[in-house]
């Protein structure tokens, strides 16, 4: 492996089967995740975890945090601080209810995972250390979806900042994976008070780690990553600071990103538009079978 891109080895095998009829791809679930920055002294940090190894879907690579939506936050309103739900509904290509789900996701996600709440007692604050006793209940209950996460925001008082979240990319799972997402990453500065830990179950190791160094692990082979993970630390890279980033947002494109698979002669050429680093060519062997 010349980098760190994590490659499924029944991917072969899939791709011929959608190619020949014989496979019908799974409906991708709506799912979103959030590259979390804080600034340092070289430039800033993003936060990443670690899935552990005996994970079935990209074990042992590094990823942010982040989930699939929960169809009960879209259910109920919330306490709601920055852009509309119209403005969400209309930068993410879909409608208020499932903006309103889709964003709750990010926010919950990070705070499952990371500890972290974007959200306040009011319009204009944010809550600060989150890691008590209490606070731990709560997050357990929302992560085992024991409690849904407006519930959570509800019975707390407190106002969603959605504000603190830039929509930065989507990409769609390809459709011969058997697991399916279709993700909108956002980008996220850490609160000021707040501090982040491992509370994800999924992920046996966090760090704070310039885009620059991950980006450089991921190509020396030393990091594994999914395409989406690695074109998003590369598009970080050129920010001085997790403000400038954040300005930059609102202004990125969101179509979709979805990986293409073709037969050509004896090999599948796969390829990710407008991301050519991923092209992958997988030789065909004799016998017709993946190689």
């Amino acid at each position: 492996m010349a980098n760190g891109q994590w490659f499924p080895s029944d991917w072969p095998e899939r791709i011929r089967a959608l190619a020949d009829g014989t496979l019908t791809p799974v409906t991708p679930r709506r799912a979103a995740t959030v590259m979390l920055v804080k600034d340092g002294a070289a430039g800033p940090f993003v936060h990443m975890l670690r899935r552990r190894a005996s994970m079935a879907f990209a074990g042992g690579a590094y990823a942010y945090p982040g989930g699939g939506v929960d169809p009960r936050d879209d259910e109920r309103l919330v306490r709601w601080a920055g852009p509309t739900r119209a403005w969400w509904a209309k930068r993410l290509g879909v409608d208020e209810a499932a903006a309103q789900a889709i964003v709750c996701a990010a926010v919950r996600e990070t705070y499952e995972e990371a500890g972290v709440l974007l959200a306040g007692p009011d319009p204009v604050s944010v809550v600060g250390d989150t890691t008590g006793a209490d606070w731990e209940a709560d997050r357990a209950a929302v992560a085992a979806r024991e409690l849904s996460f407006a519930e959570f925001l509800d019975r707390r008082g407190l106002v969603l900042r959605s504000d603190l979240l830039g929509a930065w990319t989507r990409w769609i799972t390809p459709e011969f994976e058997s697991r399916r997402y279709d993700t909108w990453f956002f980008v996220a500065a850490l609160p000021e008070g707040q501090r982040t830990r491992n509370a994800s179950t999924e992920a046996d190791r966090t760090v704070w780690i310039r885009p620059q160094e991950a980006a450089a692990g991921y190509d020396r082979g030393e990091l594994t990553m999914m395409p989406p993970t690695i074109a998003t630390l590369r598009q970080l890279m050129p920010y001085a600071t997790a403000a400038e980033a954040l300005a930059a947002a609102p202004g990125r494109d969101l179509a979709p990103v979805l990986a293409e698979a073709r037969l050509t002669g004896d090999e599948i050429v796969l390829t990710w538009p407008g991301h050519g680093e991923f092209t992958k060519h997988i030789p065909i062997p004799a016998g017709g079978g993946p190689a």
